[in-house]
């Protein structure tokens, strides 16, 4: 299987339990998969975002984790209180070797989170918003973990935005005045392939 397939086939899963099982297949060769072919350009820039609004003391959520290319960056950045939340195992296990978290939980982000409400001064959430992954329900469970004050910042394609129902979800947090937005800009998703791919990274503040 190429690359370019195994991407595809992520895509392809039919429910949740064979994407984890098909994360759990790519997990070792997904760093280099992903940074070599595409030359992945988001945890570089959700990580640069996030160090504007969290002090390096800040306990952080990494939900979505994978394989901790987000964490990594954040390590060698001096974030120290790091969390790790993936579907698959074998992706956190690859996070794992990277250091630079200090506690891993396997937890599916379209389901309740085991967290106390405002556990954390910022979220993350890197490429996980997207077809066949993530659902838009799971940023209710984003901001309810979030401290007052604190940060949900996540990426999407500006294509899915609408079909995804991320506008209802990002629209409803609002009037119901448990966030507001800080921060909306676009990025080229990937340096060497799919030019015309956009990644928004939107900053949302806990009220």
């Amino acid at each position: 299987m190429t690359r370019d397939d195994k991407l595809s086939w992520i895509y392809s899963s039919k429910n949740r339990e064979e994407l984890a099982e098909r994360y759990d297949e790519w997990a070792q060769s997904y760093d280099e998969d992903l940074e070599e072919d595409y030359g992945y350009q988001i945890p570089r820039l959700m990580a640069e975002t996030l160090s504007r609004f969290a002090d390096k003391d800040s306990r952080v959520l990494d939900a979505g984790a994978g394989t901790g290319l987000v964490g990594q960056i954040l390590g060698a950045m001096g974030y120290k209180d790091l969390v790790a939340v993936d579907i698959s195992g074998e992706m956190l296990n690859q996070a794992r070797e990277k250091g630079v978290y200090r506690e891993f939980y396997q937890m599916d982000l379209g389901e309740t989170l085991d967290f106390p409400d405002g556990s954390f001064g910022s979220v993350v959430c890197a490429g996980v918003l997207t077809f066949s992954h993530a659902p838009a329900r799971s940023l209710y469970e984003l901001a309810r973990v979030t401290k007052p004050g604190g940060h949900v910042l996540y990426s999407l394609r500006d294509d899915a935005f609408e079909s995804m129902g991320i506008g209802a979800v990002n629209s409803g947090l609002e009037s119901d005045g448990k966030w507001k937005l800080v921060e909306k800009q676009g990025h080229q998703s990937f340096k060497l392939k799919e030019p015309d791919v956009i990644h928004d990274i939107w900053v949302y503040e806990l009220l």
